[in-house]
């Protein structure tokens, strides 16, 4: 008999949930960068293990969205969605940053996180779901006897069924976790072909692919809302594909960012962007990106329902 089912992998932002879906499924489909908030909507992965198929929901992280913040609203919305459709749940949490504010060292990025993780928690109380697992993530960068507090900070929150310390970077503890989603799943037919890894389009995989690497790039210089859309996808009659995307930016002053010197920054984002199609797709691809301001695009319903997003939160 085989199982299927849904794990909705939740936690405040950059706490290392979409590399923990790509370490389980063993492939990329969620985008990873340092900017908080990458993860804008749910992305499924597929990973296939034992006997089992789990199906992984990538969840925006949760943190407090300001009153007009409606993407904030609407992400934080869709994420806390995953949860009550899920049939496992995994908290993820950023170890080491909850250890240094727990410490007096934090940074204001490690006070939020921490802030953030709390949320989550007393989210997951109201709820009193079973079958939710806390990871505690980035143990790497600890030593083992640093753990041991904060294990028995969550322990006596009374919400785990178990709590498993982890590297989904590294993989280190993984399989373990692995293992407990696997026995969670119920029994039944796969719900995905076998050898599929995602579920998500194609032309949405590619804007979130050029997004990546927009953030990746211009980190420190261009703000989070900002946003890529993959405007025409043209199959040629010699087998490659063309793929036409605008980069969109909120403020004019914006536009020579990613622009760059000479367009040299554009340039790079489309080389990198292109190369990591044509491995995803198997196919040569000829990637063009251009760049419009639209200052009001977070207040526009298609660019939601285009997501899974909800509008209205």
């Amino acid at each position: 008999m085989t199982k299927a089912g849904f794990a909705a992998i939740i936690g405040a932002p950059n706490a290392g949930k979409s590399t923990l879906v790509n370490t389980l499924v063993g492939e990329k489909v969620s985008i990873v960068t340092h900017k908080v908030q990458t993860t804008r909507f749910q992305i499924r992965g597929i990973a296939m293990i034992e006997d089992a198929q789990i199906v992984l929901v990538d969840t925006p992280g949760i943190f407090k969205a300001k009153e007009k913040d409606r993407l904030g609203k609407s992400m934080v919305h869709a994420a806390w969605t995953g949860v009550d459709d899920a049939d496992a749940i995994v908290h993820v949490v950023d170890a080491p940053a909850f250890i240094r504010q727990r410490d007096g060292e934090g940074s204001a990025q490690d006070r939020l996180a921490t802030e953030d993780t709390d949320r989550v928690s007393a989210g997951l109380a109201l709820r009193k779901r079973e079958k939710t697992f806390l990871a505690l993530n980035k143990i790497d960068e600890l030593e083992r006897d640093q753990l041991l507090p904060v294990i028995a900070h969550f322990d006596q929150k009374g919400i785990y069924q178990h709590i498993f310390l982890i590297s989904a970077l590294k993989t280190h503890g993984v399989r373990d976790l692995a293992k407990a989603l696997v026995a969670e799943m119920p029994e039944g037919p796969f719900l995905y072909p076998s050898d599929q890894a995602a579920d998500i389009p194609s032309r949405l995989m590619a804007a979130e692919i050029t997004r990546e690497k927009l953030f990746l790039r211009l980190h420190d210089e261009l703000p989070y809302a900002s946003t890529v859309e993959t405007e025409k996808w043209t199959k040629q009659k010699n087998g490659d594909i063309r793929i036409d995307q605008v980069i969109y930016v909120r403020r004019p002053s914006q536009k020579p960012i990613v622009l760059g010197k000479n367009g040299q920054t554009i340039k790079d984002i489309g080389a990198k962007a292109r190369l990591e199609m044509q491995e995803w797709l198997g196919k040569k691809v000829h990637l063009f990106l251009f760049v419009k301001v639209r200052e009001k695009w977070v207040d526009d319903p298609a660019r939601y329902i285009q997501s899974g997003l909800e509008f209205d939160v």
